[in-house]
């Protein structure tokens, strides 16, 4: 898989609605003074700061060094770790993720991980990219690179499961799902949607010469100014969430 590349400063600046609306995710997992809590694809640390105001201990894990670097500058304890190769053994209370369990396409590997993670009577509480997720960008794409001979669906970095197939794979790991919800989140952006393409679809021309990177994100751009951009000129994006939040049974 094209490796996908992120630069904090253009994240903050383009994508900073991220950890904003995914702040009362935090109030799901409600964690209480003194509990450890591992931030599972912590980016720059936006929301892992936040956690650790509220008084318990996070450690904060992303396999993006460039975020981890990030996250280290505003004083967290943060560590490059492949969630799914993770090896921690019943040392967190809670298992927190916000917009990063997507970019994982082994999600067995990575819930596995999770169970191990978690203590007797611990939470897993995230949220990520869900069925039909960014479907008119994945659409656009698709049709573009198509048209250039490339395949798209080889090159999507992206896992975007229904309700019932990640409550299916966390049934099977052995936890109680506690709250489910799939639900649309069309999200304004601040600016031209190109940013937005250079920051997020990487993988899909990564293997087209850069000369030609201009050139493709422009014609994507052209196919979704009927469905993304409104009477106002300004541009939004269809996302649509999945959130959730199981328990490791006490025994």
């Amino acid at each position: 898989m094209p490796k996908q590349t992120w630069n904090p400063d253009k994240y903050a600046r383009h994508a900073g609605f991220v950890a904003e609306l995914g702040g009362d995710l935090i109030e799901m997992l409600a964690p209480a003074r003194g509990e450890m809590i591992l931030d599972l694809g912590c980016g720059d640390g936006a929301l892992t700061a936040k956690l650790l105001s509220l008084g318990c201990r996070v450690l904060a894990i992303d396999s993006s060094a460039e975020q981890v670097a990030a996250a280290a500058a505003r004083n967290l304890d943060a560590q490059v770790v492949d969630a799914e190769a993770m090896t921690y053994e019943a040392a967190f209370e809670g298992v927190f993720s916000n917009a990063a369990l997507h970019w994982m396409k082994r999600p067995e590997a990575v819930i596995d991980g999770v169970w191990r993670a978690l203590r007797p009577a611990g939470r897993f509480v995230g949220e990520m990219g869900g069925a039909r997720n960014v479907q008119a960008v994945v659409d656009a794409v698709t049709k573009v690179l198509g048209e250039r001979g490339i395949d798209a669906v080889a090159c999507n970095p992206w896992f975007f499961p229904d309700e019932a197939t990640y409550r299916k794979l966390l049934q099977d790991q052995g936890f109680d799902v506690e709250f489910m919800q799939l639900f649309p989140r069309p999200t304004p952006l601040d600016g031209d949607i190109v940013h937005w393409l250079k920051l997020f679809t990487q993988s899909f021309v990564a293997d087209v010469d850069e000369s030609e990177h201009e050139g493709i994100y422009s014609a994507v751009s052209a196919q979704l100014e009927t469905t993304l951009r409104d009477d106002d000129g300004n541009w939004f994006v269809d996302y649509v969430r999945l959130r959730f939040k199981a328990i490791k049974p006490a025994s």
